[in-house]
C-alpha cells in the first residue's frame, strides 16, 4: 500500500501535495464563522484518505481539516469523480511547481511534491478528500493553485 502524509503550515506534507502563492490579481474569498473556527484550530487532526477499492492512502495532519471536511465541505457524491480528478491534476501540477521554487513560494507551505499520476484510478474517496484538502489549504492560507476561486 502506498502511503502519503500531507499537511501544511504547522504540518508536514509528504509526497502528495504542494501549493504556491497567489498573484496580485487574486480575488478575496469570504470566510464563514464555522470556517474561521476550523482555521483557528491548533489541535492536530489526522485524516486518513483511502479507498477500499484502491491500494492508495493519504494521511493529512492538519489542524482543523477534519472539522472542516465534516462540517463545511460539500458532501460525498456532490462532485463526480471525473470533476475531482480533473481539478486534482491541475492543483497537483501547480503544487509541485511551487515546491520546486522555494525562493518564490513559502517552503513551509510547499514542502514535498505530490505523486499523482494521471493514468491511475485512485478511487472516489481519495480524490474527494484530496480535492477538499486543496480547497481547505487555499482558503486557510489564502493561496490560489489554479484559475478557479476556491469555493465550497
Amino acid at each position: 500500500m502506498r502511503r502519503w502524509i500531507a499537511g501544511s503550515g504547522l504540518v508536514l506534507l509528504v509526497v502528495l501535495f504542494s501549493v504556491s502563492s497567489c498573484g496580485s490579481s487574486q480575488k478575496s474569498v469570504s470566510i464563514s464563522e464555522g470556517e474561521a473556527a476550523a482555521f483557528q484550530n491548533k489541535e492536530a487532526d489526522t485524516v486518513t484518505i483511502s479507498d477500499p477499492d484502491s491500494k492508495y492512502e493519504i494521511i493529512i495532519i492538519e489542524p482543523g481539516f477534519n472539522f472542516w471536511l465534516n462540517s463545511i465541505a460539500q458532501p460525498r457524491g456532490y462532485y463526480s469523480q471525473n470533476f475531482l480528478e480533473t481539478r486534482n491534476r491541475l492543483y497537483v501540477i501547480e503544487w509541485n511547481q511551487r515546491v520546486m521554487q522555494p525562493n518564490r513560494f513559502d517552503p513551509l507551505l510547499y514542502e514535498l511534491q505530490i505523486n499523482y499520476e494521471q493514468n491511475v484510478d485512485y478511487g472516489y474517496e481519495v480524490n474527494y478528500k484530496l480535492y477538499n484538502y486543496f480547497i481547505y489549504f487555499q482558503r486557510k492560507y489564502r493561496q490560489r493553485l489554479g484559475p478557479f476561486i476556491p469555493r465550497i
